[in-house]
C-alpha cells in the first residue's frame, strides 16, 4: 500500500434483527421464506389471535356496561337533587306552620287568664306549637340526608367514570397486543432463517424470523497499533470483495475498537506493542445500499482499505466503480 493507507482482511457483515412474538400464542402462518426480500412494514407472520378477540370482545362488552353505570349514577344524582328540593320546599313550609303556631300560642297565653280563652285551647296551641316545631327539624334532618344522597350518588357517577376509563383502556391494550400479532419488519433487509414454523406454540419473545438489515452493512477488518490509532471516524474506505474484484466500494469507518481484539500473551517491548490488533468497521452508505439492495450480500470476505492522511489520493486501482 502507498503512504497514507492501511488495509486488511475484512467479512462483509449486517445487523441482525429477531422477529418475535410479544406474547406467548400459536404461529397462524408465515408469509415469508428464508431468501424473500422484505420492505419496511411488510407483514412477514401472523400469530393466532382468537383468545385475543374473545378478551376484546369482553372489554367492550364492560365497557358498554359502564357506560350504562354513568346513565344510572346520574339519575340517582338527579333523583336526589329532585329529593333536597322537595325537603327545601317541605321545609319552608313546616316554618310557616310553626310561625303560625307560634302566634296562636302567644296570643292564647295572652288572652287565657282574662278568660277570653279556654285553657283547653291554650294547651291545643302549644300542643300544635311544639309539633311544628319538630316537624321543621324533621325535614330539616331530610334536606341533610337528601344533600348527603347527592353527594354519595355523585361518588357514584365519578366511581362509573372510572370504569369507562379503565374498560377503554383495557380495550386499548388488548387492541395493541392484537396489533402486535402482526410481526412486521422493521426495515429493508432479507430473511434469513425461519426459526419457528406455523403451528408452534411460543412463549413470549418467541423468536419466528431471523433477518439482517440490508440498509445497516459494513465490513469489520483489523489493523496493527500504529495504523489503528490513525484511522479516524469518518475516515473514508474503499471495500473489495473477492467475489467482485471489478467493483471498489466506498465507505467510511463509523468504528474504532477502544481496546485490542487480541495481543501477545506478553507486552513488555515496543516491538510487541506495535503488534497489537484493533477491530475496524467500514460502514457502506444507506443510500448507496439501497440502490443495489438485491446485489447485497453478507457474509462475503475480501480487503478493506482505508485512507490514513486526507491529504493523499486514492490511487486509480482504489478509485470508487460501482456496478450500473
Amino acid at each position: 500500500m502507498p503512504d497514507g493507507f492501511a488495509g486488511g482482511n475484512g467479512r462483509i457483515e449486517a445487523v441482525e434483527i429477531d422477529i418475535a412474538a410479544k406474547t406467548a400464542g400459536r404461529i397462524r402462518e408465515i408469509l415469508v421464506n428464508e431468501g424473500d426480500f422484505v420492505r419496511a412494514g411488510q407483514v412477514l407472520a401472523k400469530m393466532d389471535t382468537a383468545v385475543l378477540e374473545a378478551q376484546f370482545r369482553e372489554a367492550e362488552a364492560h365497557l358498554r356496561r359502564a357506560l350504562i353505570g354513568i346513565e344510572t349514577a346520574q339519575s340517582r344524582v338527579t333523583q336526589r337533587e329532585a329529593e333536597k328540593q322537595a325537603a327545601e320546599a317541605l321545609i319552608a313550609q313546616r316554618k310557616a306552620e310553626f310561625d303560625a303556631a307560634q302566634r296562636r300560642v302567644a296570643r292564647s297565653e295572652e288572652l287565657s287568664p282574662k278568660g277570653a280563652v279556654p285553657v283547653s285551647k291554650l294547651d291545643d296551641d302549644r300542643a300544635a306549637f311544639q309539633a311544628a316545631k319538630a316537624a321543621v327539624g324533621a325535614t330539616e334532618a331530610q334536606a341533610a340526608a337528601a344533600q348527603a344522597a347527592i353527594g354519595e350518588a355523585k361518588s357514584d357517577v365519578i366511581a362509573a367514570e372510572a370504569s369507562v376509563e379503565a374498560a377503554r383502556a383495557t380495550i386499548q391494550r388488548i387492541q395493541a397486543d392484537i396489533d402486535d400479532s402482526v410481526l412486521k419488519s422493521p426495515r429493508d433487509g432479507r430473511v434469513q432463517y425461519r426459526v419457528a414454523q406455523p403451528g408452534e406454540v411460543l412463549s413470549p419473545g418467541g423468536v419466528v424470523l431471523n433477518m439482517v438489515d440490508l440498509t445497516d452493512v459494513y465490513m469489520t477488518f483489523f489493523l496493527p497499533t500504529e495504523q489503528a490509532g490513525r484511522a479516524a471516524l469518518g475516515a473514508e474506505a474503499r471495500l473489495v470483495l473477492d467475489a467482485a474484484p471489478q467493483y471498489v466500494v466506498p465507505a467510511a469507518i463509523s468504528f474504532v475498537a477502544d481496546v485490542a481484539q487480541f495481543t501477545p500473551k506478553t507486552v513488555e517491548t515496543e516491538e510487541e506493542r506495535q503488534k497489537l490488533m484493533f477491530r475496524i468497521k467500514a460502514r457502506i452508505a444507506p443510500d448507496l445500499l439501497r440502490e443495489h439492495l438485491l446485489q447485497v450480500k453478507t457474509g462475503l470476505p475480501g480487503m478493506a482499505y482505508v485512507r490514513l492522511n486526507p491529504r493523499v489520493d486514492w490511487p486509480p486501482e482504489l478509485q470508487a466503480r460501482l456496478p450500473q
